[in-house]
């Protein structure tokens, strides 16, 4: 493994991160520098480079080799229904208190290929909410977000997606919400047209609504402290009072000044503004 052959300084790596954000205006420099090391050298060992600066030249000159860089350093695993018992807790904690609104928006950030929008929209529909809700899927990496927009995932996937439907709270058959067709499965139409798909750079893009709910879920454990304190305080100010903060299981939110104005709500990484 090229990997194993040579190393390279953390020096380097933020060198072209800086070099990276000057060319295309993504900025990494703030994710975790462990993790983005181990993602540079499994690309630089999977497309067979043979040394750091030819890699680092590939993405200079190759806008295409670019989106390929993005998709492998940005997250993107993710299933429907994911961790049961918090969309549980999404059924039972959140949704009744925020039935009343005459219109909910929700903030998928971090979205990656959007299993989790569905899951949300399906919640929705089974709450009566979705024909007054619109769900704003955002990412880094445009790419994804062509996956969330025409609702088509893998067959495979669906026997896990509904045993976790079903141990979420789901009463009824998980593949009323699908067509399937070959090795593929498109969701319904009543759910692709209650999301709103968009890039987004929780580093360097500012608050763009007021939200009832915001989810970002294993996304701030790739940043390092003051990014997360960034990507935190962006959603505050995002939140309408009363709103809901969801963040993934290995997340939390005591570490940033803005907690004190936050109640943990049931016994999942959700809290709701207090003020």
């Amino acid at each position: 493994m090229y990997s194993r052959k040579f190393d390279i300084k953390d020096e380097e790596i933020f060198q072209l991160l800086r070099d990276i954000s000057d060319w295309y205006g993504y900025d990494f420099t703030e994710y975790s520098k462990a993790s983005m090391k181990r993602r540079i050298l499994r690309l630089i060992n999977l497309d067979n480079f043979a040394n750091f600066n030819s890699f680092r030249n590939r993405i200079k000159l190759d806008e295409v080799y670019f989106l390929r860089f993005v998709e492998e350093i940005t997250v993107n695993v993710t299933e429907m229904f994911r961790d049961p018992k918090f969309f549980r807790s999404l059924r039972e904690d959140v949704l009744p208190n925020i039935a009343h609104h005459s219109f909910i928006k929700i903030w998928h950030a971090g979205c990656a290929t959007g299993e989790e929008v569905y899951s949300m929209a399906i919640l929705l529909h089974e709450a009566g909410l979705l024909e007054k809700s619109l769900l704003y899927a955002t990412d880094l990496n445009a790419q994804v977000l062509e996956t969330v927009s025409k609702g088509i995932y893998p067959l495979r996937h669906m026997k896990l997606y509904s045993e976790n439907y079903i141990n979420s709270g789901g009463k009824f058959d998980f593949s009323n919400y699908y067509t399937a067709n070959y090795d593929n499965v498109k969701f319904s139409k009543f759910l692709v047209q209650r999301l709103v798909t968009s890039t987004h750079n929780l580093v360097s893009d500012g608050s763009f609504n007021e939200f009832q709910l915001i989810l970002c879920r294993n996304v701030l454990i790739y940043f390092e402290k003051q990014l997360q304190d960034r990507a935190i305080r962006l959603f505050d100010a995002s939140l309408e009072v009363g709103g809901y903060l969801a963040l993934g299981s290995k997340e939390a939110l005591k570490y940033v000044d803005v907690y004190k104005r936050y109640q943990h709500v049931g016994k999942e990484k959700i809290w709701k503004k207090l003020s």
